[in-house]
């Protein structure tokens, strides 16, 4: 009965995304798909990035989370806020006074080619790894739901979502996915409360009796003032912080986002009013957290080893109820197509704008919609090929996955921007390629040897120190005049 209504859920959210942009379609030529013309609206802008943000992973890895660690994730999301404001008023102001389709096009600018190529890769990397990691969750969540009872493979649900994706993003780009991320972040917020209000009735608690019931339980802990402790609070607020700064800050798909909006000063309200908006979104991911152990708690449920599975079991199990079925099913799939599509866009954009540079001068405009037309569908494969990886590999916590492997591809990007921000040096262009390089390297042994040697474990710090490095290295490479900006 559950994968049956899984099933009609899926296809009827996908049926409405399909009827969704075809009313709301766009010219389809590069400068919507890229820019949106620049003309959207800032307060669309930012409620869409709520869902482009928080992807399916959120919904089902967040409140896994809290079985280990507590509400604890909430001092992350703190220092996500304060690195929203940075983005806002040290990195916006950069890219509209250069005027940038791709965010990378200030390394060309500032240092050289090369700095470009090797900040464009980068973003490639961690882009395609941590959107493939994302998508993932949701495709294995679906596929034991609703497509294997059916005896259908994987790839067959693999194949499926990024079908979708690929048909409504391929014409209109960013300009559509500003108006469907809106539509998919409705959804997901709906869902929540939808989840919430059903875990809770189940439990028979009124609003106080979840609050009670989040004061009273061991995991309600939302704060911890032990240095020695991994979830330290400002070890946790810093690497929030940063975090926000390279995944939002300095990739190329949140910024494109940003970038459509009609002036700087409706930039900044736009990430200003994300941020806010952000924590209690996550706050309630937490809330579910607890809601959902201490149910299988009462009832006896065995709770799985991996908390990304223990909202999508219950839902399965029926333990909720099948009135739940739906909710999570839009939910997931909200989540997850939002955060999907504005990957598959930001990659189109940066590997036509940065590697293939068909925004140049005197380049043909019918061959560079050819050009976009082929690179798309190749990020579409590429996002497959991953998933179809990650599932054979397996996994743990998925959102953990995610910021440890932040820490290794965001860390050189996080370095070469602060040197060209707040540095006046010129850097030898042809070093920087082994540089990005080798310190994600250095980093991997620092992490593998640090238990070891210090009896001290790496968190998501890895990412300031893999930025460090590079930031040292590009110092070593450097020359003292000054550059004129």
């Amino acid at each position: 009965m559950v994968n049956y209504l899984v099933f009609s859920a899926l296809a009827l959210y996908i049926l409405l995304l399909v009827i969704f942009t075809n009313v709301v379609k766009s010219k389809g030529d590069n400068n919507a798909f890229f820019r949106a013309g620049r003309k959207s609206p800032w307060l669309l802008v930012a409620f869409g990035m709520i869902g482009a943000s928080i992807s399916g992973v959120s919904l089902v890895s967040v409140p896994g989370w809290v079985g280990t660690s507590g509400m604890t994730y909430f001092q992350m999301c703190l220092g996500f806020l304060a690195g929203y404001v940075v983005i806002a008023f040290v990195l916006l102001p950069l890219y509209y006074r250069l005027r940038l389709t791709s965010i990378y096009s200030y390394l060309a600018q500032r240092f050289g080619r090369r700095s470009h190529l090797t900040g464009a890769c980068f973003f490639l990397l961690s882009k395609l790894t941590g959107a493939a990691a994302r998508l993932y969750l949701t495709c294995v969540v679906l596929h034991e739901m609703a497509i294997s009872p059916l005896g259908l493979p994987f790839w067959f649900t693999v194949g499926i979502v990024l079908m979708a994706i690929f048909l409504y993003t391929r014409g209109g780009g960013i300009e559509n996915i500003v108006r469907t991320d809106a539509l998919q972040t409705f959804c997901l917020l709906l869902a929540t409360f939808c989840i919430i209000w059903v875990v809770s009735a189940q439990m028979n608690l009124s609003p106080s009796g979840i609050a009670e019931t989040i004061a009273q339980s061991p995991m309600g802990r939302m704060f911890c003032w032990e240095p020695s402790n991994t979830q330290f609070f400002l070890r946790q607020f810093i690497n929030g912080m940063f975090i926000t700064i390279v995944m939002n800050g300095l990739d190329q798909d949140m910024m494109q986002k940003n970038l459509t909006c009609t002036s700087l000063r409706n930039a900044q309200k736009n990430m200003c009013l994300y941020g806010v908006c952000i924590l209690p979104v996550n706050l309630l991911f937490l809330v579910i957290g607890v809601l959902l152990y201490t149910f299988a708690q009462q009832q006896g449920i065995a709770v799985p080893d991996a908390g990304d599975r223990l909202l999508p079991m219950l839902v399965r199990s029926g333990a909720l109820g099948t009135i739940v079925v739906f909710p999570f099913t839009i939910g997931i799939t909200a989540a997850a197509l939002s955060s999907a599509d504005s990957a598959m866009t930001s990659l189109t954009t940066s590997i036509c704008v940065d590697i293939l540079r068909v925004e140049r001068e005197g380049f043909d405009p019918k061959r560079a919609l050819h050009i976009r037309h082929c690179v798309h569908a190749s990020v579409a494969l590429a996002f497959a090929l991953c998933i179809i990886l990650f599932y054979v590999a397996g996994s743990g916590t998925i959102i953990d996955t995610i910021y440890r492997l932040a820490g290794y591809t965001y860390g050189p990007l996080l370095g070469l921007f602060c040197f060209g921000l707040f540095t006046h040096r010129r850097i030898i262009d042809k070093a920087v390629p082994y540089i990005a390089i080798t310190s994600p390297i250095v980093c991997a042994l620092l992490d593998y040897l640090a238990p070891v040697l210090w009896n001290y474990h790496f968190s998501y710090e890895l990412l300031l120190l893999n930025a460090f490095f590079t930031f040292s290295a590009l110092l070593c490479f450097s020359k003292s005049n000054k550059m004129v900006d």
